[in-house]
């Protein structure tokens, strides 16, 4: 019998809240929260936005790079990539990702008519030759 919209909607819902209940979210928003209330890794983010989007402008006018911004973005990304909280965020981040990815591997083989390998943990089938690849976003 096919589904209509409202069962699929349906179990979406429960989909969400399963997603919503597993260990890889509560360990990402309790990531997230710990560097919100990290002064020291809330000003690094802030700080490596700030010079990103100042570097950007600056393409977009035409001035090329310094050698000495590059050094200072560098040494900025080095501080940032030691700190132990934002750590543990970027980890705590792939590891839900990859749970998002695995759902919408499933979600994508049911469209393909192929089964999803992302199912086990295994890479994601490649889509059908020739023929347009539907993705869901992420």
């Amino acid at each position: 019998m096919p589904s209509d919209t409202t069962q699929v909607m349906e179990a979406a819902e429960k989909v969400a809240q399963l997603l919503g209940q597993h260990p890889a979210v509560a360990k990402y928003k309790q990531a997230q929260r710990a560097v919100a209330d990290d002064p020291d890794a809330s000003r690094l983010l802030a700080e490596f936005d700030r010079q990103i989007h100042r570097l950007a402008q600056q393409q977009q006018s035409g001035m090329q790079v310094t050698a000495a911004q590059q050094d200072q973005l560098e040494a900025l990304q080095t501080k940032i990539i030691s700190h132990i909280k934002i750590k543990a965020l970027n980890m705590a981040q792939v590891e839900y990702v990859d749970l998002r990815r695995r759902i919408g591997a499933l979600l994508d083989g049911a469209v393909q008519e192929k089964p999803a390998a992302g199912a086990g943990g295994g890479p994601a089938q490649a889509g059908p030759t020739g023929g347009p690849r539907i993705t869901m976003p992420r």
